[in-house]
């Protein structure tokens, strides 16, 4: 629980630098959208684990805030694509970036022997969740590969 609540804290800090309003949800949200690319309403809805009006309701706030463009699909026009704007890509590039520096940090303090074992723990702990796995340079993903 305590390793839980340092990656939530982590995650939260990096978010309050970035000077925005946003709880974590949508910023998990944001960064759904910037893995899978444009994503079905209902998709982004199951990959939350929330109901499709919980997930309208976060589109629609973060399409106020100038991050998601929200359009028909030409493919099915009774379906919502949701894509990044520019600026919800360079937040959600922001935020992990500082995210990231702040774990490299953390990571650094340890000894070598302890860094070395940490690795493939969170490896083993991020498959046993079914996480996909993130790359220094991750090729884009569907949304199936997050489901």
């Amino acid at each position: 629980m305590a390793a839980s609540r340092l990656f939530v804290a982590i995650s939260a800090r990096a978010l309050a630098s970035a000077a925005r309003t946003l709880t974590l949800p949508q910023l998990r949200a944001l960064v759904v959208l910037d893995t899978c690319g444009p994503v079905r309403l209902t998709a982004l809805a199951a990959t939350l684990g929330v109901n499709p009006s919980t997930a309208l309701r976060m589109a629609e706030r973060l399409t106020a805030a100038g991050l998601v463009d929200r359009r028909t699909n030409p493919a099915n026009r009774r379906e919502v694509l949701l894509s990044l704007t520019d600026a919800g890509g360079d937040l959600v590039s922001t935020v992990l970036a500082r995210r990231r520096a702040e774990i490299r940090t953390l990571v650094e303090r340890l000894p070598a022997e302890e860094r070395a074992a940490l690795v493939p723990a969170l490896r083993a702990l991020t498959a046993a969740a079914g996480e996909m796995a993130v790359e220094a340079d991750p090729a884009p993903r569907t949304v199936a590969d997050v489901l």
